[in-house]
């Protein structure tokens, strides 16, 4: 007498049974019918085909020269925002507001013109000084600090080791 072990019999989904799930619904063979269901899998992870697909994304740049939109607006102020202002201002002058327009949506300047040499003050306290208290501050803007806390927590512990050994000498 032979035994059958169902344990190797794996099956994931209706292709893998071929026609003969079709052929036992024709043939009105139900016990059959009932058999080959209960050997596919109860796991919907495994009975849903799931195909993934690789989603390409595109950079802005690359969506901007699809669909030939210009750069978009700078925030602060660059060198070329000036003459781009300065020809806008002559646009209006000479030809009209549409023509402005058209040449802002074209070319767009700056959203904010911060002010320049004013070693990083606000322009109104800075044009309040005196000239003996401008010639006092520092001859170059000072940049921000660079730093991280990691970089902060590394320099405490050096310069805390650095005392320790001063004091132990």
């Amino acid at each position: 007498m032979q035994t059958q072990s169902l344990d190797n019999l794996q099956l994931i989904n209706e292709i893998q049974l071929g026609t003969h799930l079709n052929h036992a619904v024709e043939g009105g063979r139900r016990a059959d019918f009932a058999l080959m269901l209960a050997l596919l899998s109860t796991d919907l992870h495994e009975n849903i085909p799931v195909d993934t697909t690789p989603i390409e994304t595109l950079s802005s740049q690359q969506l901007r020269a699809y669909f030939e939109i210009p750069a978009p607006q700078p925030l602060t102020s660059t060198p070329s925002c000036y003459q781009r202002a300065a020809e806008q201002a002559q646009a209006f002058h000479q030809a009209s507001l549409t023509s402005t327009r058209l040449l802002a949506q074209l070319q767009p300047t700056a959203l904010s013109y911060p002010p320049q040499k004013t070693k990083g003050l606000p322009e109104d306290l800075f044009h309040n000084l005196s000239l003996h208290e401008r010639r006092k501050l520092p001859p170059i803007e000072l940049k921000p600090l660079q730093a991280t806390p990691q970089d902060l927590y590394l320099a405490l512990i050096k310069s805390k080791r650095q005392s320790e050994m001063s004091w132990a000498a």
